[in-house]
């Protein structure tokens, strides 16, 4: 296990280069010119020239890309052209937003979905069963900005229920330590922020859960499927076990391995795939921060952001192949 860790961290490093490649190239194949952004579009040629030897636009993409790297081999993703702020200052202070906003969303997803799919297998062909895979079409096929913006009008607009937008109201202040505003609030004892937090997080996070969820109750399904349909799952009915008995404490585990593998995909997708959710409902996270860099050809906070992406999707990936061994034990890695 140990060796097989050690070679999954050492592909990391062939993996980021070719995505630092990429993300650099691509965001100056981008039409549009940051120093132009920044100076102003009638702002006169030399203002625009300074702005460009400034943060080294005018040396060559050779040049630019090696003196990018050499930052990043030191743990400096660089400043933003924008802020001038640290990239990965700002990247750390907004992922904790986006880890609330996709665990929350992965609780309902995994829940809901896991749920859905083991009633549908072991009542295949039944009401539930077309009942939940109807949903689950329904619910893949759904964009995902045209849900938020349906739960905002119906939750936030006319009911009045949860808020539409942001973190936490502004009404509330509390003292930040961790950056992750529900355990936060815990710790200082803030309840009303506690609060507060947890019903920002609501809307958002079952905007984001309606694709993984719909894919979780199939693939749990399908593999339910496979599973119930083996000869051990015929001897233990021979055994005079009691269906329960039979679907909860045999075949779920031996069917999760599939289900496994799709959450932390699902999971790490999310966390570089927030970008629609957390524009829609103005949610301070990555993904919108790598929004408003695009926009504003601000060329360190997208490659920067696009390296924490891929970093944390093999990561995610890392820990599902873990979660293997223990799931099931006849899994081991040489």
């Amino acid at each position: 296990m140990k060796w097989y860790i050690t070679k999954r961290l050492l592909m990391l490093i062939p993996v980021l280069l070719g995505v630092s490649i990429l993300a650099f190239s691509l965001i100056r194949l981008a039409p549009g010119d940051p120093a132009v952004t920044i100076a102003g579009q009638h702002a006169s040629p030399q203002v625009i020239s300074a702005i460009r030897e400034k943060y080294g636009l005018d040396k060559p993409l050779t040049t630019q890309y090696w003196v990018w790297l050499k930052q990043v081999l030191r743990g400096d993703l660089g400043r933003s052209i924008v802020s001038n702020e640290y990239v990965t200052k700002e990247i750390l202070e907004r992922f904790p937003n986006t880890i609330e906003l996709t665990m929350f969303a992965m609780i309902f997803a995994i829940t809901i979905g896991c749920i859905a799919g083991i009633i549908s297998a072991s009542r295949q062909y039944s009401v539930f069963d077309y009942s939940f895979m109807g949903l689950a079409i329904f619910g893949v096929s759904m964009p995902v900005f045209w849900l938020g913006i349906m739960l905002m009008m119906i939750f936030g607009v006319y009911l009045r229920w949860l808020p539409i937008s942001g973190r936490i109201s502004m009404m509330i202040s509390f003292q930040r330590i961790t950056g992750f505003y529900l355990l936060d609030s815990l710790i200082t004892g803030n309840f009303a922020a506690f609060i507060s937090s947890l019903r920002y997080l609501i809307l958002p996070s079952v905007a984001l859960s309606t694709i993984p969820m719909a894919t979780i109750a199939r693939v749990t399904r399908s593999s339910m499927l496979e599973v119930l349909r083996q000869d051990f799952i015929r001897t233990e009915r021979a055994k005079g076990l009691s269906e329960r008995m039979v679907i909860y404490k045999h075949a779920v585990r031996n069917a999760m391995i599939p289900v496994i593998t799709v959450i932390g995909l699902n999971f790490g997708l999310l966390l570089a795939g927030a970008i629609l959710t957390e524009t829609v409902f103005s949610w301070p996270g990555i993904g919108r921060y790598v929004v408003n860099a695009v926009n504003m050809r601000d060329y360190p906070v997208v490659q920067g952001c696009v390296l924490f992406f891929a970093l944390m999707f093999v990561i995610v990936n890392l820990i599902t192949d873990i979660v293997y061994v223990y799931i099931d034990p006849r899994i081991h890695y040489g």
